[in-house]
């Protein structure tokens, strides 16, 4: 990976739905956001009761940690980095995927659905929030004004590509503090969203298996993410979650890892190389990006435009019969859903095991 050259990357089909220049690149494109970014979003996600409960159903994370990890790592790389017949490919195939993910609540009654459209907002506004909050934290500082409005301007024709409709996503930071406000009431930290926050925080179940002199550093490396991705979880969050940390951590984990991003940032090979650690089957959608390798098109489309040119449906309506079919499966037969778009989902998303 050390010695990957421009000329053993395949280029993408276009630019996507942004493309160099774009606010989404310049952040998105940060080693804060595969990382402490990526990691605050999927633990915050979990304080949703029916998030957690879709999560703990399947048991992913739990059987499978890194490669749940990487492949959903890929997802959130396509949507920001691909091509947008890869990236409308993959959203289609992830309704599928979402349709398994059904059944009862386990605390206070009700139904859960992973394509839900509150349960989407929620998942693509945690996860475009704590990309930028890394970014701020312990990249290179606030945005612009304008750059800011871009960004949440962004997160709404991302949007577009979940099941939930881009009118519901804030387009300012007052606007996504007081969804989070909203949302507030309606958190729980229950026993298995607890379970799952403390076991998405051990980076080192991501990490691929190391010889027996390098365990020390990459022990290290995972404790210093966990450190820094627990000091952006505000104080409720945290008491709600049974999750404790020192103030003293929290002030000196921030000059350590800006200093760690910044030196990493410096070279794309070697931010290319700690991808490759993280999630490899991510590698090569952001290589063309790092590397600067143009796409065969050099445009940028909208999703609207990408689907009507490659044949999708928008997510809010595909796959309505086979989503029918799961649920009567679920909650009237009172059998286990398909695997079929989780078997269809690996030759875009990354093999399961």
């Amino acid at each position: 990976m050390a010695r990957l050259r421009r000329g053993d990357v395949t280029p993408h089909e276009d630019y996507g739905f942004f493309g160099p220049g774009s606010v989404v690149w310049k952040v998105w494109s940060y080693p804060t956001a595969p990382t402490v970014g990526f990691q605050r979003a999927v633990v915050v996600e979990e304080l949703d009761p029916p998030l957690v409960a879709a999560v703990h159903a399947t048991q992913g994370i739990y059987r499978r940690a890194r490669t749940r990890y990487d492949r959903t790592l890929r997802y959130f790389a396509m949507v920001a980095f691909a091509g947008t017949r890869e990236v409308c490919k993959a959203a289609d195939v992830l309704v599928k995927v979402h349709s398994k993910a059904i059944g009862e609540l386990p605390y206070g009654g009700g139904t859960y659905d992973a394509n839900d459209p509150a349960s989407q907002l929620w998942i693509q506004l945690t996860g475009w929030h704590s990309i930028l909050y890394a970014y701020e934290k312990y990249g290179p500082g606030k945005l612009t004004e304008q750059e800011e409005t871009e960004y949440w301007e962004a997160c709404a024709l991302a949007a577009e590509l979940q099941t939930c409709s881009p009118d519901d996503v804030p387009r300012s930071r007052e606007g996504v503090r007081a969804y989070f406000a909203e949302m507030r009431p309606r958190l729980s930290a229950s026993p298995i969203a607890r379970q799952a926050m403390n076991h998405l925080l051990r980076t080192e179940l991501v990490l691929p298996p190391t010889p027996w002199w390098a365990k020390p550093a990459s022990l290290v490396v995972a404790r210093a993410q966990r450190i820094a991705t627990i000091a952006t979880l505000p104080r409720w969050m945290r008491e709600l979650a049974g999750i404790r940390q020192s103030r003293l951590l929290d002030t000196i984990v921030v000059p350590v890892m800006k200093t760690a991003f910044a030196l990493a940032h410096l070279s794309p090979r070697l931010e290319l190389l700690l991808i490759g650690r993280l999630s490899p089957s991510t590698v090569p959608v952001i290589a063309p990006m790092k590397l600067g390798v143009p796409p065969r098109t050099q445009e940028v489309l909208t999703p609207a435009e990408a689907r009507a040119r490659h044949g999708y449906s928008r997510p809010a309506e595909a796959h309505l019969d086979f989503r029918a079919r799961q649920a009567a499966r679920v909650f009237e037969d009172g059998k286990a859903p398909s695997d079929q778009g989780l078997i269809e989902s690996q030759e875009i998303l990354g093999p399961l095991g």
